[in-house]
């Protein structure tokens, strides 16, 4: 059904990346959303009259805050494709996070409340009527919340947003918990045990659940978490394409919502090259990199000596024992600043936030080996961090 809609109702349905695309995909979903939740809610909250059951009370009203969710869904989508402004220059798409964490609450906060009134029930308990109405509305929802798991998943991977992949986790705990509450009506059918209660519960430990996994997909973009290897990969790749440049390092991902990324980096270039060349061909290269990877990119240059055999030889041997370190170490800004007495080796050292050995333990052990080369030779070191993702 959700592809019949997108195509009759959104324009270039297959351009997943474009701004207008990814609204109307999320207008579209939140829609459908509210529709089938709102058409559980009444189902459920019938059943859940005639027959007494606290699980299928508890089953209407999480579908009630799904409903809720898709609204809060559905407005995050419109807020976050807001113009930038002087306020917010880099444009208004981190609403959409914002929103997937406001669905994460109130999923949190339904769960609690849900696990109240199962706890009491567990304490009092109190006599289900079996309803053949109850069981075709509870397997109907299992269905219909299948669905929505599915297009979900499939549009928010599509799109990029954490939102409806949030979305999609929750309709997936739904069809456990309602799945559980119709195994615990027929239990009671056949066995006259009273686990209602206990259904419920389940109910309300999957929501929590799902909240507390919707709230960490939705928090981590919000507070900065690294950008995907392949993303990174794929700059990389087109930045050492470029004529002119011999290396690529400080690689920053700055993101401001989907399709909303700014990158910075610094480039290294041959310091007896003709700078208004390179320059050119950096400006080539931010423009390409808008094309292909639709970011912002701001590149910085760094001349280095790339024609002298005794720095390459260095700065070879230095690259040699950090590999004899760990291969996940990697230097930049390599200097080499002769003296009377001795030679500095000047770099930076990038390492990874969760590697073994401490900053200052990796920074001795390498100063160590340098001194160790033939010749008088100092480290001079700068300890970087890794923004890449590792896997």
């Amino acid at each position: 059904m959700i592809s019949l809609l997108s195509k009759l109702f959104i324009k270039n349905y297959n351009d997943y990346s474009h701004p207008t695309v990814r609204l109307r995909y999320g207008v579209l979903c939140g829609a459908v959303g509210i529709c089938f939740n709102i058409l559980l809610f009444i189902g459920k909250i019938i059943s859940g009259t005639l027959t007494g059951s606290i699980g299928i009370t508890a089953d209407a009203f999480n579908n009630l805050s799904d409903a809720g969710s898709s609204v809060i869904a559905l407005v995050g989508f419109r807020l976050s494709d807001a113009k930038a402004d002087k306020e917010h220059p880099f444009g208004h798409g981190r609403f959409e996070y914002i929103a997937g964490l406001i669905v994460s609450v109130a999923i949190l906060m339904m769960g609690f409340e849900l696990a109240k009134s199962s706890v009491q029930k567990i304490i009092t308990p109190e006599p289900v009527t079996f309803s053949y109405l109850a069981a075709g509305v509870l397997i109907a929802s299992i269905l219909i919340k299948l669905y929505m798991f599915f297009y979900n998943r499939s549009i928010g991977k599509k799109i990029d947003s954490a939102t409806m992949r949030a979305t999609a986790l929750d309709s997936f705990s739904d069809v456990t918990a309602t799945s559980v509450v119709l195994i615990s009506m027929l239990v009671t059918k056949w066995t006259g045990w009273m686990i209602d209660g206990w259904a419920g519960l389940a109910v309300a430990l999957f929501i929590l659940y799902t909240g507390v996994n919707a709230a960490k997909e939705t928090i981590s973009p919000l507070l900065g978490q690294p950008p995907e290897r392949e993303f990174v990969e794929r700059i990389e790749q087109i930045v050492m394409e470029q004529a002119g440049i011999v290396g690529v390092h400080d690689l920053v991902v700055h993101d401001y919502g989907p399709g909303r990324v700014m990158v910075s980096l610094h480039a290294e270039v041959p310091a007896d090259g003709d700078m208004i060349h390179l320059h050119d061909a950096v400006d080539n290269l931010e423009k390409k990199l808008q094309e292909e990877c639709g970011c912002e990119a701001v590149i910085h240059m760094d001349p280095i000596e790339t024609n002298n055999a005794e720095t390459n030889r260095l700065r070879t041997e230095t690259q040699e024992i950090l590999a004899g370190i760990d291969t996940r170490l990697s230097l930049h800004d390599f200097r080499v600043v002769p003296g009377p007495t001795h030679t500095n080796l000047v770099f930076d050292l990038v390492v990874p936030f969760e590697f073994s050995m401490s900053d200052e333990s990796v920074r001795q052990m390498v100063m160590e080996r340098v001194r160790a080369l033939e010749g008088t030779y100092y480290a001079v070191i700068q300890i970087d961090k890794s923004s890449i993702r590792e896997e």
